[in-house]
């Protein structure tokens, strides 16, 4: 699926305030091509990662007293993920599923910047060039969420299998709803976790399985003809998201910019099949306040210089083929740090283009 954002500028989910309108203001003024729904964690349990895509899956426990979720995999479960299952394929099936996923829809209570996000979409006369939209990865919430006796839910085939299959659902209800607002759709799957891939933490997690369960969400995205982006906020075998046929690899360039380019044959081949990488540059921490527009295009340049170097790629190609983000979410910053972010993300994506004649 050939995408050409010549430095376009988007964002990762999470915002932290708790007034939703002040957090899409910002969002509409420093991302007018892509926007996205601000996930706001600040707000309470219900809109937490993993918990706010947890609607529709059986056999979820939210434990409001101590402030966590489990899934409860004691006694028979078979007909509460039959009657799951039943729904998938109603929706999902390749030959005969009618792609509604509302079984799996994601309510206000859970996501009240997502149904705000689309109100304000609702009042605009002219369709976006893009929306973004996103959901937590199978990886990141099958390894930290657990069951009862609080093993990780990653290590029941059963639970994993429904997990995957659940969020690839959500992805297809967001699209959807969507759609209608922009002229192509970017949904995200954010994978922290992956920076943890290969530690003695996670060395029962194998690389095949978890390209597996990233195609699938990859293959369900694609499903509607939107575009698909994979986002880890720290270093991994980033070989992982080409071989999974991710449209948009956003990783953290900031922290872990020169890790790319350990994989030049790689992403060279992702790059020339003509997908791109999302620069995660602008840094969500302390040091936005060391940083500048200027410094930032430095940095960009020279990581650019040293893929160039080691992949033999072309460097107009990289430029063409380069999304402008913050290095991660916002969510654990201020307010005042999280909206100077995304104006200097909009600020170093306008330079880019002007430096680079897009």
């Amino acid at each position: 699926m050939t995408f050409h954002p010549k430095f376009l500028a988007s964002a990762i989910g999470s915002m932290p305030h708790h007034d939703i309108q002040q957090a899409l203001d910002i969002v509409f003024k420093t991302l007018p091509e892509a926007p996205f729904w601000p996930q706001l964690s600040a707000r309470g349990l219900n809109e937490q990662m993993e918990i706010q895509y947890s609607e529709g899956m059986p056999r979820r426990v939210i434990d409001r007293e101590k402030q966590r979720m489990y899934f409860d995999t004691s006694g028979e479960y078979f007909d509460d993920l039959a009657t799951f299952y039943e729904s998938y394929l109603l929706a999902m099936d390749p030959e005969d599923g009618d792609g509604d996923c509302s079984a799996m829809a994601i309510s206000p209570d859970f996501a009240a910047g997502l149904h705000a996000f689309e109100e304000r979409l609702k009042e605009r006369s002219q369709r976006l060039p893009y929306v973004k939209v996103q959901t937590t990865g199978p990886c990141s919430f099958a390894l930290s969420i657990v069951d009862e006796n609080k093993r990780a839910l990653y290590y029941n085939d059963e639970f994993r299998d429904m997990v995957v299959k659940a969020l690839a659902m959500k992805c297809r209800w967001q699209i959807r709803k969507f759609s209608p607002y922009a002229h192509k759709v970017i949904c995200f799957v954010d994978e922290p976790i992956l920076s943890a891939f290969g530690s003695s933490t996670y060395v029962s997690v194998h690389r095949e399985d978890v390209v597996g369960l990233l195609s699938e969400m990859v293959d369900a995205i694609h499903t509607d003809g939107a575009l698909a982006g994979v986002h880890c906020c720290g270093n991994t075998e980033w070989s992982i998201l080409v071989d999974a046929g991710v449209d948009i690899l956003n990783f953290d360039a900031y922290g872990f910019g020169e890790t790319i380019a350990m994989y030049p044959q790689q992403v060279r081949k992702h790059l020339e099949s003509g997908n791109s990488l999302a620069w995660g540059l602008v840094p969500t921490s302390p040091a936005i306040h060391q940083q500048s527009v200027e410094s930032l295009v430095q940095l960009y340049e020279r990581l650019v210089s040293r893929l160039v170097e080691q992949s033999g790629t072309d460097r107009d190609l990289v430029h063409g083929q380069s999304v402008i983000t913050p290095s991660c979410g916002t969510g654990s910053m201020s307010p005042k740090d999280a909206e100077k972010v995304l104006d200097i993300n909009q600020a170093l994506s306008r330079a880019l283009r002007q430096k680079h004649g897009f």
